[in-house]
């Protein structure tokens, strides 16, 4: 008896909590209220059957439970009417959970004629962001054009790619109630791009090319995140997605830089180095560096920037090497060539071009150098 109790103690504290529980879905902000349709009818469906099936459980070690001379139980190796019974119903319950999914997925993977394109990059551990230029068209790409300088690989010659607009930062915006067709991939790992508040979301397998579509239909400041884990850097995987009206959007998209403008070569800063450590801050968020490295002396999971400079560093096999420029830049360009110890070796390559890694190396000296 107490093994029944127990079980209808959980079904009705099951039941209280789901209809007093604060955790509910963020406010919808786009078009994807069958996606919270879908959400209801698994609970309800699920949830049926956990009480249903709970109370049948309790009833039956209570109507069955053993008690002085009771008789043996019957053997019945089958009951043909109630193996039908739990068929049908069960076979219900599985159509009532998958019909309603297939139909929104099917319809959350066709975008409208009318979708603007947005192509989003995945690496651990930032995002990056391609917008189609005047032409309406995304330039081609192909793995043999990745650089430093050229992280979505677009082929230099592809007229269609040269007004491609770039994002490199976490940050992006988008005009409201446009559907937005988002094709996404990954640099490196599996990676999951989703804004709870938009409902949509989809892997990112490395290799392949993933889409969906939405249309935002709130006015705000939406936080992005990586939904899948991809490395001891996951956590900090956030990104910036900001809902504005159609003439405020124009307004920002012509302020970023297209593909073309890109890749001219960078202009170098100033002799004083101020703008160099600012180029350098603004890497350090955009590259995803900020996840792992600390300014204020904490250390991360890696070490941290403030007083790195000019320390001497022990590695894991013994071997000590003083962090200057030469080893910054190394380290960037090949962290698995060195293990500092009381780290996890799990720092990604990182690809800077030459202006990029300068700007980078003044940023973290200007965090100080260590201590004599």
């Amino acid at each position: 008896m107490s093994i029944a109790i127990a079980l209808l103690l959980i079904v009705v504290g099951s039941v209280v909590f789901h209809l007093l529980t604060p955790w509910w879905l963020t406010p919808l902000a786009s078009n994807w209220n069958q996606m919270d349709h879908t959400l209801s009818i698994t609970m309800g469906v699920t949830g049926a059957f956990f009480v249903v099936i709970l109370l049948f459980v309790v009833y039956t070690l209570w109507r069955f439970r053993h008690r002085p001379g009771s008789p043996r139980a019957a053997y019945q190796p089958d009951n043909r009417k109630l193996e039908h019974w739990l068929i049908g119903v069960t076979s219900v319950g599985i159509i009532a959970l998958l019909a309603p999914g297939l139909k929104v997925y099917a319809d959350y993977v066709h975008p409208p004629a009318n979708a603007m394109q947005l192509e989003i990059l995945g690496q651990q551990w930032q995002w990056r962001y391609r917008f189609t230029g005047d032409d309406g068209k995304l330039g081609g790409s192909d793995a043999r054009f990745f650089t430093a300088g050229n992280p979505f690989a677009l082929d230099p010659a592809d007229a269609a790619g040269q007004d491609d607009v770039i994002i490199t930062g976490n940050e992006v915006h988008l005009p409201l109630n446009q559907p937005i067709k988002v094709l996404a991939r990954s640099h490196d790992v599996l990676h999951d791009y989703f804004v709870p508040q938009f409902r949509a979301r989809m892997n990112i397998v490395p290799g392949q090319m993933s889409w969906f579509w939405f249309t935002p239909t709130q006015v705000g400041r939406y936080e992005a995140m990586c939904a899948q884990l991809c490395g001891v850097g996951h956590p900090n995987m956030h990104g910036l997605v900001v809902v504005e009206e159609e003439a405020d959007f124009k307004v920002w998209l012509k302020k970023q830089t297209t593909f073309s403008i890109s890749m001219k070569p960078a202009v170098p800063a100033g002799a004083g180095g101020e703008d160099l450590v600012a180029k350098g801050a603004a890497l350090a968020q955009s590259k995803g560096c900020v996840a792992c490295h600390t300014v204020d002396g904490n250390p991360g999971v890696g070490p941290t920037w403030k007083g790195l400079y000019g320390k001497t560093e022990t590695m894991v096999d013994g071997a000590t090497a003083k962090v200057d420029d030469a080893y910054l830049r190394e380290f960037i360009k090949d962290p698995k060539a060195r293990a500092v110890k009381g780290f996890a070796q799990v720092m990604p390559p990182i690809p800077l071009a030459d202006d990029e890694m300068d700007a980078m190396v003044a940023f973290i000296k200007s965090h100080g150098n260590a201590p004599q």
